[in-house]
């Protein structure tokens, strides 16, 4: 009897399939320079993704803040005093009694606690109020500022809007908080929907969120553009000599938003403004009394 060899199919092919697996230098170059591609592509979206979500948060944060006025309205049937001292107007320097209106409002933030250790009367710059003065609240921050780690006075990133156009602040602006102010709604000739009460701002060296100067209140002059983290420590660093301010300006709103930044509509509302939308129209938006017909394409 003759035997005739078969050739053992599953061998051979077992080898072949081994043979297929493996890659040649010019197939992984390929691979990596697709995945090089795909990151590439895909690390912008994840950024714009992330700046959407701290802006999203920022706008909560300045939402929370204009319930805090409305509850304090609700509770004294007027806004709170943008600063409370005896005279005006307010210089931007640790002198006088400076209580801003992020102090009033404490107890409608679930900062109650701030609230009964600070003492008014003592005014925002004395020895007994530095815990206050010193004492962060993440709500007054906004999640796009690159600039946390701070010492002394902690600023806030969120302030009232005390006039339209650049003006010390005084009992004789036209804005919603200012020197002593008591506007109630019906003051607002132009309706709540159409007057800012709160805004972004930029500050880098300022006197604090307890002081009621253009470190808690800006006018609506303009709107700064976004500072960069290079530019946010750059200007934190003390110089030998220090530049000439002029203490009576208070500034305009900013943003470290890239295109706006986010608004407490006196309704209650929170609106996201353009950094290029036209001056007068935000001068406009500022003043609660100016009686000008609204422009209805910003909302």
């Amino acid at each position: 009897m003759k035997f005739i060899a078969v050739p053992n199919h599953t061998q051979s092919n077992r080898h072949s399939r081994q043979a297929c697996h493996a890659f040649t230098l010019v197939e992984l170059l390929v691979v990596i320079a697709i995945i090089g591609i795909l990151a590439g592509l895909l690390l912008p979206a994840i950024q714009q993704a992330r700046e959407a979500a701290r802006r999203s948060s920022c706008a909560n944060n300045i939402m929370q803040l204009g319930l805090a006025n409305h509850h304090y309205e609700f509770n004294m049937e007027r806004l709170p005093s943008g600063v409370i001292n005896p005279d005006g107007p307010i210089r931007s320097e640790p002198t006088g009694q400076h209580v801003s209106w992020v102090v009033q409002v404490l107890p409608y933030i679930e900062q109650t606690t701030a609230y009964k250790k600070f003492d008014q009367k003592a005014g925002a710059y004395s020895s007994v109020n530095q815990s206050v003065r010193e004492h962060g609240i993440a709500l007054l921050r906004c999640p796009s500022n690159p600039n946390f780690a701070r010492k002394g006075p902690r600023p806030t990133d969120y302030y009232g809007c005390s006039n339209s156009t650049e003006a010390p602040i005084s009992e004789e602006n036209n804005g919603l908080l200012f020197l002593n102010s008591k506007i109630r709604f019906r003051d607002m000739i132009d309706g709540s929907s159409h007057t800012i009460l709160l805004g972004e701002g930029i500050s880098i060296n300022g006197l604090g969120w307890v002081s009621g100067t253009r470190a808690s209140l800006r006018t609506t002059v303009g709107m700064d553009p976004p500072t960069t983290y290079a530019q946010v420590v750059a200007a934190s660093v003390p110089t030998s000599v220090p530049p000439v301010v002029d203490t009576l300006k208070v500034g305009g709103f900013g943003s470290y938003h890239f295109g706006g930044g986010n608004f407490a509509i006196a309704d209650g509302s929170v609106r996201f403004l353009a950094s290029q939308m036209d001056k007068q129209v935000f001068q406009n938006l500022g003043n609660r009394a100016d009686e000008e017909l609204p422009t209805a394409e910003l909302w």
